[in-house]
């Protein structure tokens, strides 16, 4: 079996965070951002490759602080996420600027992936050095090779004080998730959080459900079920929301699921997720990474 690779989301516009590139937005004395601390458990884990999937214009920028860290630890790939690779006879809506979604984001890394277990994570997601040890075992074991993997997290884990979250809410039967459906706007509330459907009405979720924060580790034989529905999808949702449809990965993972195109195990994390969703957040990421460097789990200088 080939070993696994770790694919990394990177080209998102970063639109709540106040129009900046927040996966370029240091978070330690060192420089680092959040996608450093990714890499480095992922490498931890076992992980020899990095494949990130970066818009071009930010490709100098990119692989100047990140890239150039990670280089001598790694082998390092880049893919382009573009509005240009589109199916033929697609063209791109004008005034389009949005990527179109984490399906295409993958679909534009296949080259990279070559054939490879890969592991999808978010570039500015703090994921804990227990979900990398999950990707991996998973992906490296043969017993796995006819199942995908979605790492599992506790949804209060998942949280910020400082606005809301979108996650996907988790059905998971017999260690197999049955089906996802992507929650928008959760907020904390007593007890777990909750969040508003399509009529207007307050949902709450508790504490415990099990929500996906796009960490995945997949097969390859997944790819052509994602391109071909991809392809399928694509014309009408640009036709119905030419500015703003996007063709997101859990919906996508779900669909296959139905369609019986793949299986995919959850295998729970006792991680705590944090990140940079909103400039607010970057205090409290900062001084949580402080205290996991002082408790030892890395290193007061990440690469050096």
């Amino acid at each position: 079996m080939q070993k696994p690779v770790l694919t990394i989301l990177a080209a998102g516009m970063g639109s709540r965070y106040g129009g900046g590139i927040k996966q370029m937005d240091p978070v330690d004395a060192e420089g680092c951002f959040i996608i450093d601390y990714s890499v480095y458990d992922a490498m931890r884990a076992g992980f020899e490759e990095v494949i990130f999937i970066i818009k071009e214009a930010i490709a100098h920028d990119f692989e100047a602080t990140i890239g150039a860290r990670v280089a001598p630890h790694m082998q390092v790939r880049y893919a382009y996420q573009e509005l240009s690779k589109l199916p033929s006879g697609i063209a791109v809506p004008e005034g389009r600027v949005k990527p179109l979604g984490t399906t295409h984001a993958l679909l534009c890394a296949e080259e990279a992936i070559a054939g490879r277990p890969f592991a999808v994570i978010n570039a500015d997601d703090y994921y804990g050095p227990e979900a990398f040890r999950l990707l991996y075992s998973f992906l490296s074991d043969p017993a796995q090779a006819d199942a995908h993997l979605a790492v599992g997290y506790r949804l209060a884990n998942t949280l910020t004080d400082h606005g809301s979250v979108n996650r996907g809410e988790c059905v998971v039967e017999n260690g197999l998730l049955t089906s996802i459906s992507e929650r928008l706007g959760i907020t904390k509330a007593p007890g777990g959080a909750q969040y508003q459907d399509a009529a207007g009405n307050a949902v709450f979720l508790p504490a415990d459900t099990t929500v996906s924060m796009n960490c995945w580790g997949f097969r390859p034989e997944l790819f052509p079920f994602l391109r071909a529905r991809f392809e399928a999808n694509l014309a009408a949702g640009l036709a119905a929301n030419p500015l703003k449809y996007e063709d997101l990965l859990p919906d996508a993972v779900y669909a296959a699921i139905r369609s019986g195109n793949a299986r995919v195990r959850v295998l729970p994390t006792h991680e705590s997720w944090f990140g940079v969703t909103y400039h607010e957040d970057k205090p409290l990421v900062m001084e949580k990474l402080r205290a996991l460097k002082a408790q030892g789990v890395y290193r007061e200088r990440l690469w050096s």
